[in-house]
């Protein structure tokens, strides 16, 4: 195997590492599913919430995948972070939302198309910093109010302490994605249509079970 194959391997693995560990997120839910009361305990649901569902996590790598390429691109995975933040408060705020569940399925499936979009150069308007940013600020809303259903009746400090967590959580990894990304679709330029069916056919399966 050559070095820049094993450089691919490596990060191949390394974005899908996520993705392994989920299933296990699944089994041990954050505080077993129980309100935070205190703010490691914020902290660590915060730090959680965002891998334990493989839409929520999908979604999240996504933004840092889509943002590739993209003037500015950086600000796609900011603005999912801003308005996810915002969609927790509106949670908070007993606002009902409709169709939740169909809303974040559609917001993996449209990220996965919009990168396989963009390997083909097929949509000039995925290309647009500003509209992909937009998008990725209106399925923010949607993943934070989902967010706020493990914090409904928590005190302030475990409130912002799992504001945080969950912030930092995924930044973080939006950021890898990113950062990662960007190497291995210079290297490999498939990797961007593999990474965008891969997101799409998880949209779809979380799609058909919102139905």
């Amino acid at each position: 195997m050559t070095k820049p194959q094993k450089r691919i391997l490596f990060l191949s693995l390394a974005l899908a590492i996520p993705f392994l560990f989920a299933p296990a997120a699944w089994a041990h839910h954050p505080q077993g599913g129980e309100t935070p009361d205190n703010l490691i305990q914020g902290f660590l649901s915060g730090l959680g919430h965002p891998v334990v569902d493989l839409d929520h996590l999908a979604f999240v790598i996504a933004t840092g995948l889509v943002a590739i390429g993209l003037q500015w691109g950086i600000i796609v995975p900011i603005a999912f972070l801003a308005t996810a933040l915002f969609g927790t408060s509106v949670h908070l705020r007993a606002i009902e939302m409709p169709s939740l569940e169909l809303a974040i399925a559609s917001s993996v499936m449209l990220f996965g198309v919009m990168l396989v979009m963009r390997y083909r150069n097929a949509f000039p308007a995925f290309e647009n910093t500003a509209i992909v940013a937009g998008l990725s600020a209106i399925a923010g809303i949607f993943h934070g109010y989902a967010y706020g259903e493990a914090i409904i009746g928590a005190e302030m400090t475990p409130l912002v302490s799992y504001l945080v967590g969950f912030t930092v959580i995924q930044g973080g990894i939006a950021l890898a994605s990113y950062g990662l990304g960007k190497q291995l679709f210079q290297s490999w330029r498939l990797s961007r249509l593999y990474s965008g069916l891969m997101v799409s056919a998880i949209g779809v399966v979380f799609f058909s079970q919102a139905l």
